[in-house]
Parts: C-alpha cells; sequence; structure tokens
C-alpha cells in the first residue's frame, strides 16, 4: 500500500513585485497555516518516508516547516525542479521514480497542477486544493511505477479555512 499527501504550498506575498513567482516566500497567512496543518496530520498519526517538493522557494519553504512542525526524523526531503509548474502528466512521471521503500509520500507543489492530478487519480472529484490544502489518497499497489488513472482511494481533504475563518 502506497499514500500520496498533495500538499500545495502555503499562501505567498505578493509583497515585493521584483520577484519573480519562483521566488516568492511565504506571507503572514502562510507562516500561520503551514504549522497549523502540519500538526493536523501529525495529531492524525500520519509520519512521510519522504518529503518531495518543488524548488520554489514557497513550496520548499512550505515543507521545511512541515518538517519542523511534525518533529520527525529523519525527513528524505527531495526537491523536484520538474514539479514547478507542471502539470498530472509530468507529476505522475516524477512519482512513477519514487523509491518504493516510501510508503507515505508528502508532495509540495503548485496549481492547478495539484487538482488535476487530484482529480486524475481517483474517481473523487476536487473543485480545488487551495493553499495548504492536502489531498489524500492511498492505492492498492506496493511499487509508485504503478501509478495511474483513478488508481488511487481519496482518504480525506483538509484546508485552513475549515478551520480559521478570514477577516478579508
Amino acid at each position: 500500500m502506497k499514500e500520496l499527501y498533495l500538499i500545495r504550498h502555503a499562501k505567498s506575498s505578493w509583497k515585493d513585485n521584483s520577484l519573480k513567482d519562483f521566488d516568492r516566500p511565504l506571507n503572514k497567512r502562510g507562516k500561520r497555516d503551514a504549522p497549523f496543518m502540519a500538526k493536523l496530520l501529525h495529531e492524525k498519526n500520519i509520519r512521510p518516508d519522504l518529503l518531495l517538493t518543488s524548488a520554489a522557494v514557497r513550496t520548499m519553504e512550505t515543507a521545511r516547516i512541515f518538517a519542523e512542525e511534525m518533529q520527525y526524523t529523519p525527513f528524505i526531503v527531495q526537491v523536484e525542479k520538474k514539479l514547478y509548474e507542471a502539470g498530472a502528466k509530468r507529476i505522475v512521471e516524477v512519482l512513477k521514480n519514487l523509491p518504493n521503500n516510501a510508503e507515505k509520500v508528502f508532495l509540495f507543489g503548485h496549481n492547478p497542477g495539484l487538482t488535476e492530478l487530484a482529480n486524475v487519480l481517483t474517481d473523487s472529484y476536487v473543485y480545488n486544493i487551495p493553499t495548504t490544502g492536502i489531498y489524500a489518497i492511498r492505492f492498492a499497489f506496493d511499487a509508485w511505477e504503478q501509478l495511474g488513472q483513478r488508481k488511487g482511494e481519496f482518504l480525506f481533504f483538509e484546508y485552513p479555512k475549515k478551520y480559521f475563518v478570514e477577516a478579508d
């Protein structure tokens, strides 16, 4: 059995217009939401074998916060440049090459790719995985190269706005 946790990066800052999209850091809300969501997984007793993240600043920061908040070692963090602006097809190609000893994988990435991937891998439909949203999927196979369309079972969907009322 394999489990995949699609985790969209936390809310990022648009404060500095001189930064490229790739280089945007987390904003205040992102720094609040990431530790909160990590603690939710920790309370569910979910421990990853591997953290896989896009190389963008905001995804790497989100992954680091999850690792710290969950106080779980050893974390193996794999940075994958191909995940930045990737669609479902490219993400699947990356996932199929994961080591099979990684039973539970946290994938930190971006939309629209993560939402598209969730809808490709399961029979469930999600309109949007919001920032710091977590979409969990279980697979009844032992090798990541078997990953494919509609092979996953939807487990749960968590996101910060279920818990926080925003004063926008």
